[in-house]
């Protein structure tokens, strides 16, 4: 699964570099998605889907939770929240990958606690510099699933919604 926030700069690049792997796009905005299928064609790429929706709420469709081996997204958001959008659709055993700035230290102390209610746990932080730039430090944050979400916790915040 790539998310809604990864879907230009990474998506189609990784069925590229790794054609084996069935590929799920997401994005927010119908005109990307557009634009992606056009490209899939164009390159005739196989095992590769779009979805037109946001991240939060197909999280939440027991469809697309937790069946996926790798969901990756850029820092669109703190991690936290990117783990409450993400982790949903990984599977037990997979990672959730986030791209992240260098200085990712506290934040990603911050995020801990929701990452483990989600049964996540961060594996392994990689930071890097972005060759020619003068950007700063990026970092890409591996968080391994290691079992299901608490009690379901989409559930019970749907239903918390639909009765408040």
């Amino acid at each position: 699964m790539i998310s809604e926030q990864e879907l230009v700069s990474r998506g189609i690049p990784l069925k590229i570099a790794f054609p084996h792997l069935k590929v799920v796009l997401l994005d927010s905005l119908n005109k990307r998605i557009k634009f992606l299928d056009a490209v899939i064609e164009e390159l005739g790429l196989e095992n590769i889907s779009t979805i037109h929706g946001r991240a939060e709420d197909f999280a939440k469709k027991k469809e697309y939770r937790e069946q996926f081996d790798l969901c990756v997204s850029r820092a669109v958001a703190n991690l936290s929240t990117l783990s409450e959008y993400c982790l949903p659709f990984v599977a037990v055993n997979g990672s959730f990958v986030s791209y992240k700035s260098g200085d990712s230290e506290e934040e990603i102390h911050q995020a801990k606690h929701a990452i483990s209610l989600l049964g996540g746990k961060v594996k392994n932080v990689d930071k890097f510099q972005l060759p020619g730039t003068d950007m700063g430090g990026r970092a890409l944050v591996e968080i391994k699933k290691q079992s299901r979400h608490r009690e379901n916790i989409l559930e019970k915040q749907d239903y918390r919604q639909k009765n408040h």
